[in-house]
């Protein structure tokens, strides 16, 4: 029974395999014929496509045929003004130099000038100052002392004061 079974099961596989192989079959076939069609599509597209591009093509050599020597004189022109604007711009950067360069003396001699004249000033500050604080110390001096004998001969006299004392003692005690 064993011996039926195992050949009924390979017949059964056999069989299978058969299908699948008749299936694939069957798809590469019209995996095919998609791929063919397809590239007659595309064949024929490009073909519209060439038969559009290639009068363009045609215009676009004539326009650079025509252009080409116009755009050479420009680019010579252009290389003339850059050598132009070379030079020129040289000259420039001299005569700024020369310009920052007098400027920096004048501003060095201003500095020199403005220094001195500022050293006067404080001199001349100084000088005022010391000539001014010797006689407002010697007034200063003279208000204190005065200060000091108004205040001497205000505050009441020493005998005076003994006797405030010696009543202020007898008369709590």
């Amino acid at each position: 029974m064993q011996a039926l079974n195992n050949e009924t099961l390979m017949l059964a596989f056999v069989a299978l395999t058969g299908i699948a192989l008749s299936a694939q079959a069957v798809i590469l076939l019209a995996i095919f014929l998609s791929v063919r069609k397809a590239a007659k599509g595309v064949k024929e597209d490009i073909d519209d496509l060439r038969a559009s591009i290639l009068p363009v093509v045609d215009s676009t050599r004539t326009v650079i045929a025509r252009l080409a020597p116009k755009v050479e004189a420009a680019t010579n022109d252009i290389s003339e003004m850059v050598r132009t604007l070379r030079e020129k711009s040289y000259e420039v950067d001299e005569s700024v130099s020369e310009i920052l360069e007098r400027l920096h003396r004048q501003s060095a001699r201003l500095d020199g000038m403005l220094s001195g004249a500022l050293d006067t000033v404080d001199r001349a500050g100084e000088y005022v100052a010391e000539a001014v604080s010797g006689p407002v110390r010697q007034v200063s001096a003279v208000l204190a002392s005065i200060k000091a004998i108004v205040g001497a001969l205000r505050a009441p006299s020493p005998a005076s004061r003994r006797t405030i004392d010696s009543t202020d003692d007898n008369s709590g005690f």
